[in-house]
């Protein structure tokens, strides 16, 4: 009986122990599949580490360059607006340039017209058709160019009846300018003068000069407006080579012209003004 126990306990541990086996073997199976999974797994978390940890710098380099594209949005906005004052400035700049231009037209225009009136005028009160006798404008001035045989006798300078008349109408027109100035321009040819008192050419063109202006004195012209010029033989018109352009030569000049310190004064005038204005 006991010996039956005996096997009977046995067979039960022997049968215990198999099923144990077979039980082991099946969760050694799915303990080995559960490995897998979880080695799969980690390989696959692992996998997601490093792609996040790529994904956040790409994200942080993102992110400066977000920040580096703000700053230099800021800093384009300020240069823009740095920009567009310069623009400003600059097209203030060229409006007060362009009005200044404009101011010393206005100016020089304004003397053009005085001296085309002034010619007209002349024109018309001197109406002497006389190739001896020419009025024209150069450089803004205005000249009366009279040859010297309608003014003195050769070598002389006294003052011919004939040149009285002319003088006359020319004495006219000066004095319905109060405001402009009379140079009379004496020039002689190359040949050489020497007649006591006068010493040479020069004396001889500054002489005739005065007595010019002795007769435009007679006449009432403001002596203040008078000026006496004499410039010999050294701005001939023609070569001096011919009895013909010698007599060329042989002239006297009126230039008429407006006070020149009264026109650079209104210039000064106005530059002053706009100097003001653009303070």
């Amino acid at each position: 009986m006991k010996k039956t126990m005996i096997l009977g306990a046995f067979a039960l541990f022997l049968l215990g122990s198999c099923v144990s086996k077979k039980d082991y073997a099946s969760l050694e199976a799915k303990q080995k599949e559960t490995q897998d999974l979880l080695n799969t797994a980690t390989v696959k978390l692992n996998s997601c580490l490093e792609e996040k940890a790529t994904a956040s710098a790409r994200a942080k380099a993102l992110e400066e360059q977000v920040a580096d594209l703000r700053k230099n949005n800021d800093n384009l906005t300020i240069l823009s607006a740095k920009g567009a004052s310069n623009v400003e400035k600059t097209l203030e700049s060229i409006k007060e340039k362009e009005l200044k231009i404009n101011r010393l037209q206005d100016a020089l225009t304004q003397k053009d017209s005085v001296t085309l009136a002034l010619v007209t005028s002349l024109k018309r009160e001197v109406g002497i058709n006389d190739p001896d006798i020419e009025i024209n404008v150069e450089k803004g001035v205005v000249f009366i160019s009279i040859a010297d045989k309608l003014l003195f006798q050769s070598g002389s300078y006294n003052v011919t009846t004939r040149a009285k008349e002319v003088l006359a109408k020319v004495a006219k027109v000066v004095n319905s300018k109060p405001d402009f100035e009379c140079m009379v321009e004496g020039h002689t040819d190359d040949v050489p003068y020497n007649k006591p008192p006068l010493l040479d050419n020069w004396d001889l063109s500054v002489k005739r000069s005065t007595s010019i202006i002795r007769v435009l004195q007679e006449l009432n012209v403001n002596p203040a407006q008078l000026i006496a010029a004499g410039r010999s033989h050294y701005v001939p018109l023609v070569p001096n080579d011919t009895a013909e352009n010698r007599a060329k030569n042989r002239r006297t000049r009126i230039v008429v012209l407006p006070k020149i310190d009264q026109f650079y004064d209104m210039i000064e005038k106005e530059m002053k003004n706009l100097e003001a204005g653009g303070n």
